[in-house]
């Protein structure tokens, strides 16, 4: 009878070591072999996991956070706080620091526990496997994907140390509500660093990633209270903490302070997001690849190549650094709803600090959402006036030399353009004779603008105008004499305009206005920043004289009701054809500032706001965002 059974038993274990065999080969088959699989599919030195990014503000605080299914804060090794290393080893792993990446004890204890169940119930997998899980493979149970497990986590020994696995492992686990990793998960529940959490906890948070769902603290917390006593236990159990520390972590109750995702100033941050695009378009080559490209197959392909490279630098973790002012973000915003109440009108602007030329604020629109149409970079629309300094006035100076006393014919005549003349008239009708450079400015005489820009020639007027790049200004402009009114094919966008008029900030120099100072990555070293160069538009000599020009435009012309205290205050009014839109770019020493008021436009095409015009919003709104 004994020998029977003892033959019964080997016959048992060849059948078992026989299937064994079986399954590994099947296992080798589908993964093929290992040096094959590491070589082809897995770049373990550059083991990765995506990190969030930040937008912050001109003082380094948070304005948004980016990160798309997988809200994960990275923390290296010697940032993890000790009490979480210490939960998680104590009760995940208790050997990891003696097996090389599986734990053949703990398999054999979950496969006596399988056994008596048809399903499998326990994995036995050491920290090591759970990692490799939850990069490399999939969560189902099968004895087929544990043998790929214990593989790769031996892989994965030989190629990390012990604290670069925990790095990653603590990391990576999941838990629950998009949280990816300790630091993310102490932020979400707690709203604050994982360094700040107590004992308790820590082994609150602990107990959620073995069942997310099930020990979800928003929504079963009992079930989270519970667990934690069972990781309380086993931390002492593993002297990790003294009983005196049990006793207390088990008594402390348990408060959450669920921390929302910070998105705040859509406006602002979603012209970042696009700032940030042409950024690295311009940095890494992709323009330049653009400007070769010959067909539009060629373009989208390198279109695509330039997303996915912004999509993996933000995936890597990178802090996004801008010129923000939240302050006069708040008051650019709120000074359109309180000035343009008619629902059927829109408003938008810019703002740039002269000192440091960077963007301060943008708006997109009133009640404007991220990511929707910003009007404030977007939205190109015909300039009217407030062109005149930058086409017809500061050109005609910087040719003839002239002083703003000098006199123009302003008269109403007609001009050869094209087929037909052209013979442009004041806004009231009002014919006119000779009068100074300042008096046509600050009135805004149509004909006197005319003039100039014939005076010195289309072709020399736009070798100015060409420098500060209005990225829908054609060629067909170039030809067409009423562009000195305004009158461009397509039209301008209000953070053209005020990145222009800062020319007027900068004795006659320009260098495009941006939001983004610089971009870091993890380890805060500089990858981005704008690297502009500075153009000389006109002199300084003709630079003086515009800036007294526009500053009578605001004590004796069309801009009267501009009242700001400072030690200069200069800038321009723009109406386009039938009140479509309505413009004021100006300036003090400290600030440029350019706003845009008008309908949206329709199938129908523009609309006219002549009654809502004539209270001067647009002046209005420049007050409020200069005091």
């Amino acid at each position: 009878m004994r020998q029977s059974t003892g033959w019964l038993i080997i016959v048992m274990l060849c059948a078992s070591f026989v299937l064994l065999l079986t399954r590994v080969g099947a296992e080798v088959n589908d993964v093929e072999t290992l040096s094959e699989a590491f070589d082809a599919n897995i770049e373990l030195g550059e083991l990765f996991l995506s990190s969030n990014s930040y937008i912050l503000d001109s003082e380094g605080r948070l304005v948004s956070e980016i990160y798309k299914d997988s809200n994960r804060i990275y923390k290296s090794y010697d940032q993890i706080p000790k009490l979480f290393i210490d939960s998680f080893v104590s009760t995940e792993d208790r050997r990891f620091y003696e097996h090389e990446g599986y734990d053949t004890a703990g398999i054999a204890r979950a496969f006596v526990a399988n056994s008596s169940s048809s399903e499998t119930e326990q994995g036995g997998s050491t920290i090591t496997q759970q990692l490799v899980r939850n990069i490399y493979l999939s969560h189902e149970q099968t004895y087929q994907r544990k043998l790929s497990e214990i593989l790769y986590s031996r892989e994965l020994e030989k190629r990390y140390t012990k604290d670069d696995i925990l790095e990653l492992y603590l990391n990576s686990i999941f838990f629950g509500h998009q949280a990816y990793g300790i630091e993310s998960a102490s932020q979400y529940y707690f709203s604050k660093s994982s360094n700040d959490l107590s004992i308790a906890q820590v082994a609150f948070l602990t107990a959620i990633p073995n069942n997310p769902s099930f020990f979800d603290p928003i929504n079963h917390q009992e079930r989270t209270e519970d667990r934690k006593g069972w990781v309380l236990k086993k931390m002492l159990d593993e002297e990790k903490i003294t009983e005196e520390e049990y006793v207390e972590a088990t008594e402390e109750t348990i408060e959450l302070a669920v921390q929302k995702r910070t998105d705040m100033f859509p406006d602002y941050v979603t012209y970042i997001r696009d700032e940030f695009r042409d950024l690295v378009a311009e940095e890494d080559g992709f323009n330049s690849l653009l400007d070769k490209a010959t067909t539009p197959e060629q373009t989208d392909e390198i279109n695509k190549e330039l997303d996915e490279r912004i999509q993996r630098l933000y995936d890597e973790g990178i802090a996004i650094n801008t010129a923000l002012k939240p302050l006069m973000q708040k008051q650019a915003v709120q000074s359109v709803i309180n000035h343009i109440p008619n629902e059927s009108i829109q408003g938008s602007l810019a703002v740039i600090d002269n000192e440091s030329n960077n963007l301060v604020a943008i708006t997109g629109g009133k009640g404007y959402e991220k990511f929707n149409f910003n009007r404030g970079y977007q939205d190109f629309r015909q300039p009217g006036s407030a062109i005149k300094p930058l086409l017809a006035y500061a050109p005609y100076i910087d040719v003839t030399g002239v002083g703003p006393s000098a006199r123009i014919d302003s008269k109403n005549k007609c001009y050869p353009n094209g087929p037909e003349d052209y013979c442009p008239k004041n806004y009231d009708g009002k014919e006119i004779g000779s009068v100074t450079l300042s008096q046509g400015l600050a009135s805004s005489y149509n004909t006197t603008a005319v003039a100039l820009l014939d005076k010195t020639g289309l072709e020399t007027s736009y070798s100015y105008l060409d420098k500060f790049h209005f990225e829908k200004v054609e060629d067909s402009d170039r030809n067409y004499l009423p562009t000195a009114l305004g009158g461009f094919r397509k039209g301008v966008s209000p953070l053209e305009m005020t990145r222009a008029y800062t020319t007027f900030a900068h004795d006659g120099a320009y260098t495009p206005a941006h939001g983004i100072t610089e971009v870091k990555d993890g380890a805060w070293n500089v990858l981005y920043s704008w690297d502009e160069p500075e153009t000389q538009v006109w002199s300084k000599a003709t630079n003086d004289k515009m800036r007294q020009m526009l500053a009578g435009v605001v004590k004796n012309g069309t801009g009267r009701s501009i009242n700001v205290s400072a030690p200069y205050v200069g800038g321009k009014t723009g109406t386009s054809n039938n009140y479509q839109e309505i413009w004021f770019v100006g300036l003090t020493d400290q600030y440029t500032t350019g706003i845009l008021i008008g309908r949206d436009q329709d199938l129908e095409g523009p609309k006219s706001i002549e009654s809502f015009a004539k209270s001067n919003p647009h002046q209005k709104i420049f007050n409020d965002i200069m005091k």
